[in-house]
């Protein structure tokens, strides 16, 4: 610092350079904007690690977190013996000898001086003027000794490529309902500023596009017109409700695939998070084997990670796609049950059935946009042959990298015609795909080996080599061949006995598919349908086509292909059983009336063979049912009373009474109804009315002797709404003689246990309620009056409340004696009581009752005295 002294005008000078220094970089609110990198600025540097994220910028909701880390030059840059690459000067201050200066902070934990971006490449200016003076560590100034100054344009600034500072959405727990959202909270911060002279309620005016949606703009509660308050909201601000981009620095900055605000990446075709779709394969392929047994069957495997899959059945089919999960676990179709068509969830993905009718020719489907986040397995219900099915679906498969390549030249090997691997179209070339390696569970077809492989080191002295294949399994159409393979020796090419190969080693000979010319086409006729009629003689059907073998599988020909084949029959006749036959299981009943026309009846009813009782439509196409109902005649109808015998009780307890007796008169049996007199039933006759026998008769059971017995009544309302109350009831003490009743006195009735005339009652549950004093005098006695009274809230244990209804509580006044004053007697006012005169002196005129009841006296009342409130 002696070297500082007295010279000020180096102070001056660094001053006025500080500007210039600050020009290299363009930082907004930590963000760096990167611009073109200029050559020769410096030396290449490396990115130092990322540091942990930092807080959420937002106690609550969304918010932003940072991150950043530090262009370092490498270690080696640092040795004291390696020179410095030379850089033209860019400020005043390089004229100044080294060292003159004093050298700016260096952090312990990190080789550079300076935490910065250059011109874009680098990390945001760190370390303000005000720290130039602070130490630097022992091993940098060791290392460096005074060439690294600040005022040396010649220090090596490092140079990195790529972002220093990251950002991300963070989400804390959410913020409470009462709290306004953070612009809204912005703009009310203004509410105690002035605005033209005038406080206003600021609110959120989110009505904007583009670069407006990252600034405060603010609206006055009530008013139409909006206010740019500031040109940035604060950081972690979302650009518009209910949008994921937020706001950073004044600009809106949307996600990308990896979390990282304004990183711009997307998923490429096949999901992968800033992919190029230089690793996406487009797997494919038919599944045309006829298939095993009836039921399920396993078909295809689709992986972890799988896209915008497509599979479906070539034709319809009574065969049904069917899918499982890990573990077995069923989705679509399982345990023996057709589920409808529709969407179902699994695999972390939706897959969407469908199932067209037969007539659109199409059939079942299943498709599903992926990615799948666990693997699935697709089963065919068998029930007939395999109509086909095409799978399709996309796949990030990178070709894999092997650390020791085999030495053996690559055996080539067909590729099954069920499982097709196509990459993409893309215009930049792919890397080569390795041979016979196997990705996601899809055989790669190998490539040829070169023609003169080069022997490494170490390897055996001779190897399988594919020579040919066995004859095809088929002598047209679809079949398989078995490949053949020889040991064959290294060095001259010849073959050798199978035992100097390795036996581990020899490729397994899988059969694979082979194409013979297309088979002589053929009738292929369905499942016959069920027979027409349950039992008895019925037709069944089937369906034909002609079909034809080719090198791909099986498939439907025209008919005319077929016409020189005799033609199977589509009809044939079937009886599943013997129908029934019609037994008669009863006799005729008796006639319906005992005389005149009626109706028998008897069972008849359709039995199997074995006996049993079947549907009547079994016996329908045998001999016709017997009949089970007929008419019967009984002859001509006579008539005649008839009576029963007379009631076992009398009428009466005592006394006289009266017995009864049904008399009726019946033709031959048949009880005359009430609409038909005394008339025979279908004769025309009737009884004679002279001879009817009597339906009533006196009785008697002795002399009637007066008694006594209590009588109550029924018990009325509980004394309390509410709480514990009482009920009572009236008792009197009634005397009867024969069927005369009287009211006597209850001493009549002494001799008798008395029933209770009160008993307690339980109301509902006791609530606060308004209690109310009795209404006061009427304020005057015509023309209208008031009355007013006390109204209370109490509680169960009667005292003051304030937890009543307040819709409940009564009204305090009221109006009275609204008659006008000058009412005269007229012949409707009359008095009704003997007592008036007593109520004038009691001046009780006042109450409506007594102003009614003696209407005459107190009419002469109000003519008398003067018009005062009582």
């Amino acid at each position: 610092m002696e070297n500082w002294t007295g010279r000020p005008w180096l102070y001056l000078l660094l001053l006025l350079s500080l500007p210039q220094l600050c020009l290299d970089q363009e930082v907004l609110s930590g963000h760096s904007l990167q611009t073109p990198t200029e050559e020769g600025q410096g030396p290449e540097g490396v990115w130092g690690p990322w540091v942990q994220w930092a807080s959420c910028s937002q106690p609550c909701g969304v918010g932003v977190q940072r991150r950043s880390r530090t262009c370092q030059l490498p270690t080696v840059q640092l040795h004291p013996s390696l020179p410095l690459p030379p850089r033209p000067p860019r400020h005043p201050e390089a004229l100044l000898p080294r060292g003159q200066g004093p050298r700016p902070q260096t952090s312990p934990e990190t080789l550079p001086l300076y935490r910065t971006q250059s011109r874009g490449r680098g990390g945001p200016l760190r370390g303000p003027a005000s720290h130039l003076g602070r130490e630097e560590t022992q091993e940098i100034r060791a290392a460096r000794s005074s060439l690294w100054s600040l005022f040396a344009p010649s220090s090596p600034i490092p140079r990195c490529s790529g972002e220093s500072e990251q950002l991300r959405a963070c989400s804390q727990a959410p913020c409470p309902p009462e709290q306004p959202d953070p612009r809204a909270l912005q703009c009310a911060a203004f509410n105690s500023q002035e605005f033209m002279g005038q406080l206003y309620q600021w609110e959120p005016f989110t009505e904007v596009q583009g670069s407006q949606r990252c600034e405060l703009n603010c609206r006055p509660r009530g008013f139409r017109f909006y206010v740019r308050h500031t040109e940035k909201v604060q950081d972690g601000t979302l650009c518009q409700p209910g949008a994921p981009d937020i706001c950073v620095a004044g600009r809106c900055l949307s996600p990308g695939c990896d979390g990282i605000l304004g990183s711009g990446r997307r998923p490429d075709g096949c999901g992968v998070c800033g992919g190029d779709d230089s690793t996406c394969r487009l797997v494919s392929g038919n599944l045309t084997d006829r298939g095993g047994p009836l039921g399920y069957q396993k078909i295809l495997w689709i992986p972890a990670g799988a896209l915008r899959l497509q599979i479906a059945q070539l034709r319809p089919s009574s065969n049904y796609l069917a899918l499982r999960g890990p573990g077995g676990r069923s989705i679509i179709n399982g345990n023996w049950a057709v589920d409808p068509p529709g969407s179902y969830r699994a695999g972390g993905t939706v897959f969407r059935y469908n199932r067209p009718p037969r007539e659109e020719g199409k059939g079942e489907s299943l498709s599903a946009e992926g990615p799948t986040t666990q693997p699935v397995d697709v089963y065919m219900i068998f029930q007939e042959e395999n109509p086909g099915v095409f799978y399709q679906y996309v796949i990030s498969s990178p070709p894999p990298i092997l650390e020791n390549p085999t030495p053996e030249p690559p055996v080539p090997q067909l590729q099954p015609e069920i499982l097709r691997v196509e990459p993409p179209l893309a215009p930049a070339p792919r890397p080569a795909r390795t041979p016979g390696t196997l990705q996601r569970q899809v055989r790669i077809p190998q490539m040829p080996a070169p023609p003169h492989p080069r022997t490494p080191l170490g390897s055996p002295a001779a190897y399988w080599k594919r020579v040919g294949h066995s004859a095809c399994s088929a002598s047209c159409g679809k079949g398989v061949w078995r490949p053949i393979f020889l040991c064959i020796s290294r060095e001259s090419g010849e073959e050798l006995d199978e035992r100097s190969c390795a036996a581990g080693a020899r490729p397994p000979a899988s059969p694979e598919p082979c194409h013979g010319t297309p088979c002589p086409p053929y009738w292929e006729a369905g499942e016959w349908t069920s027979c027409s009629r349950s039992c008895g003689p019925g037709t069944q059907h089937r369906q034909l086509q002609c079909r034809q073998e080719f090198g791909g599988g099986g498939s439907s020909v025209p008919p005319e292909r077929c016409g020189h084949l005799p033609r199977p029959n589509i009809t044939q006749s079937c009886q599943l059983r013997l129908c029934g036959h019609w037994e008669v299981g009863s006799p005729w009943s008796q006639c319906s009336v005992r005389c005149g026309r009626g109706q028998r009846s008897r069972q008849v009813r359709c039995v199997g063979n074995n006996g049993d009782e079947v549907s009547e439509q079994e016996c329908a196409s045998g001999p016709p049912q017997p009949p089970s109902r007929e008419a019967c005649d009984m002859g001509p109808c006579t008539t005649a009373w008839f009576h029963s015998d007379w009631s076992s009780k009398c009428s009466a307890e005592c006394g006289t009474g009266i017995q009864r007796r049904s008399v009726v008169c019946l033709g031959s049996g048949a009880a005359l109804g009430p609409g038909q007199g005394e008339a025979g039933a279908g004769t025309g006759q009737s009884c004679p009315t002279g001879s009817r026998p009597p339906d009533m008769r006196a009785c008697s059971l002795g002399p009637c002797e007066r008694t006594w017995r209590w009588y109550t009544g029924p018990w009325g309302e509980c004394s309390s709404e509410c709480g514990s109350g009482t009920q009572r009831r009236d008792i009197i003490c009634v005397s009867k003689l024969g069927t005369e009743f009287n009211v006597t006195s209850p001493s009549n009735c002494s001799h008798l246990p008395r029933p209770p005339a009160l008993q307690p009652c339980q109301g509902q549950a006791c609530q606060d309620r308004w209690f109310s004093t009795p209404w006061s005098p009427c304020s005057r006695s015509c023309q209208g009056g008031t009355q007013t009274r006390e109204v209370q809230c109490l509680s169960t244990n009667q005292t003051l409340s304030t937890r009543c209804p307040p819709q409940l509580r009564p009204s305090r006044k009221r109006p009275c004696n609204s008659q006008p004053c000058s009412q005269r007697p007229d012949d409707q006012c009359k008095d009704s009581s003997p007592h008036c005169p007593l109520v004038v002196q009691a001046r009780l005129c006042v109450y409506p009752y007594y102003t009614a009841t003696c209407c005459r006296s107190c009419a002469h009342v109000l003519e008398r005295s003067p018009q005062d409130p009582s």
